[in-house]
């Protein structure tokens, strides 16, 4: 599969934009996960482009190409997870993006053809106690084998936000 192959994909989800509000869907899994991850400046501007460049995916394992850097609305994105070929395509397309004094990140969702159905969004936000990342996602089984997989894929979910944190934090110390 090629990053152009994303073109005319559709959403696998019905809720396009839920991560920017508290209410968990109907029928959807919620993951939500805030860790203060620095302080200042310099550890803001870092951080957040770290995450708009999609380094951070990078740096935590998930391989993306993607067809815009820093990421905007209708961005599509390409990542797999594994090892080369039997990784699994995670196929994804940017729903929103802020882009504010004190907060930056984005949010996207899932196109047919990724393993999970729903939407997972970044933020780093500039706060007077430190710089926090957040990562809220929405989800549930896209296909038989995460329908299968039951609580370990959700266990996987939330390993990779601890490791996307770990990831950014390291990418803003520098």
């Amino acid at each position: 599969m090629k990053l152009a192959d994303l073109a005319g994909r559709r959403f696998s989800y019905d809720v396009v934009g839920s991560t920017r509000f508290d209410e968990t869907p109907p029928g959807y899994h919620r993951l939500e996960l805030r860790t203060r991850i620095g302080d200042g400046d310099d550890f803001f501007r870092r951080a957040g482009e770290a995450l708009m460049t999609w380094k951070m995916h990078n740096k935590a394992g998930v391989r993306i190409k993607a067809t815009d850097s820093p990421a905007v609305i209708g961005a599509n994105s390409l990542g797999r997870l594994g090892i080369g070929s039997l990784g699994l395509p995670v196929l994804c397309r940017v729903v929103w993006v802020v882009d504010e004094p004190d907060r930056i990140g984005f949010a996207y969702g899932t196109l047919e053809g990724h393993p999970e159905a729903g939407e997972e969004s970044f933020l780093v936000t500039r706060e007077p106690d430190g710089i926090y990342f957040t990562l809220r996602a929405y989800s549930r089984p896209g296909t038989w084998y995460t329908r299968l997989g039951g609580r370990a894929t959700r266990t996987a979910q939330s390993i990779f936000a601890r490791r996307y944190t770990t990831a950014l934090r390291r990418l803003a110390t520098r």
